[in-house]
């Protein structure tokens, strides 16, 4: 694998970063120690460092040896996950019920890696700013850098992004065009019924039995009332009401997700969920409401960058280990809102090599493999000197 030399070189100190940061996890907008530590890198390397976008956000810009009006962003997430670590290895995390379960601390460090032999080296044309970026899970930190400014303080003809995926072998990397991670959406369903005593059911209604239809009800929405080559989940993920085994309650509360590739799918099942709970509710002489929270939009690759981020990637792994078609993700990712302002392309860098890296993201078993470091710093750099070149 023609991994740059310089980055090989850094492997043993990149893992050492990643491990540190794997050991001092930090939710979303609390990432101080880790950003500071970015910062303090950054800064120490010639590059110049602006802190506290959208609270704990680090932006660093670099300019290539010969001038130039292009520029292009890269982007690592900084935040871990509200869980339990099951892990046992040295690096394993030193704050209970925080954990890096996807790989936020590898993307930090291989931007890192990047930046810095881009520092040494400065060999393109243009700018570079290295986005490091808060509360990726579920906080928007993206969009919260876009409302501060982020695209007009640090302009970007183009963004790329990349993450670990440990379903994928070592060495292979997705760069593919359009719709490549979901909309992710979630739902509340307040139903109201009426209380009563178990054993006369007839004198209430009950809400536990109309959630349970409306649960099975909301099946049809992907079975039955979406086209069959759109992909979508309508999941029912919890279902809350009573307390005691001898009485129908009032209520019930039902909370779940919809995730979606097109907009005119999100738009469609929206409509369709909350028509069905509220008619499946009537039917049982209840009442429902139905609150729909839009999240993150889906992630849609340019084609263009698409084929800039394969060639980078042929360039550091080879032609044959680069996919250029995969099916898409419907999990989701808050990098599409740059997506929205830029063309760019997010890709999946490949982790698998034992079945120890094989743990699927958001486990509590998950760790990043620090083999995979030297690629992704190398297939950022390769993209700015392909993309900026001299």
């Amino acid at each position: 694998m023609p991994i740059k030399p310089r980055i090989a070189a850094a492997a043993a100190e990149m893992a050492a970063w990643r491990r540190d940061f794997h050991a001092h996890p930090e939710l979303g907008y609390e990432e101080h120690r880790t950003s500071a530590i970015v910062a303090e890198k950054l800064a120490s390397w010639g590059i110049e460092v602006h802190s506290g976008i959208a609270g704990t956000g680090v932006v660093g810009v670099l300019k290539g040896r010969t001038p130039s009006n292009r520029a292009i962003g890269l982007r690592a997430d900084m935040d871990c996950l509200a869980m339990q670590e099951a892990n046992n290895m040295p690096w394993r995390s030193t704050v209970p019920g925080r954990m890096h379960a996807c790989g936020h601390d590898g993307h930090t460090t291989m931007l890192l890696g990047a930046a810095k032999y881009l520092a040494e080296t400065r060999d393109f044309a243009g700018t570079v700013h290295f986005i490091f970026q808060p509360a990726e899970e579920g906080g928007g930190g993206a969009l919260k850098m876009l409302e501060e400014g982020l695209l007009e303080r640090f302009p970007c003809d183009a963004v790329y992004a990349a993450h670990c995926d440990p379903m994928l072998p070592l060495g292979t990397i997705t760069a593919v065009p359009g719709p490549v991670m979901a909309a992710s959406d979630k739902f509340e369903i307040h139903i109201h019924g009426k209380g009563g005593h178990a054993a006369r059911p007839h004198h209430a209604i009950d809400p536990v039995l109309t959630g349970s239809h409306i649960v099975v009800a909301l099946q049809s929405i992907v079975s039955r009332r979406t086209n069959s080559f759109d992909s979508v989940v309508v999941g029912v993920s919890t279902f809350n009401s009573g307390s005691a085994m001898n009485v129908i309650p009032e209520t019930a509360v039902l909370t779940g997700t919809v995730r979606t590739l097109k907009p005119e799918t999100q738009h469609a099942t929206q409509r369709l969920l909350t028509e069905m709970v509220q008619l499946t509710a009537q039917a049982h002489g209840a009442a429902a409401d139905v609150t729909y929270h839009r999240g993150y939009p889906p992630v849609v690759n340019s084609a263009h960058e698409a084929d800039c981020s394969a060639r980078a990637a042929a360039a550091i792994v080879g032609a044959e280990q680069v996919l250029t078609s995969y099916t898409p993700s419907m999990g989701g990712e808050d990098f599409a809102y740059l997506l929205l302002q830029r063309p760019g392309c997010y890709v999946k860098l490949g982790q698998r090599t034992t079945p120890e890296t094989g743990y699927a993201l958001h486990h509590q078993r998950f760790d990043f493999n620090d083999e995979l470091t030297p690629i992704g710093a190398s297939y950022f750099a390769q993209l700015v000197e392909q993309e900026l070149p001299v």
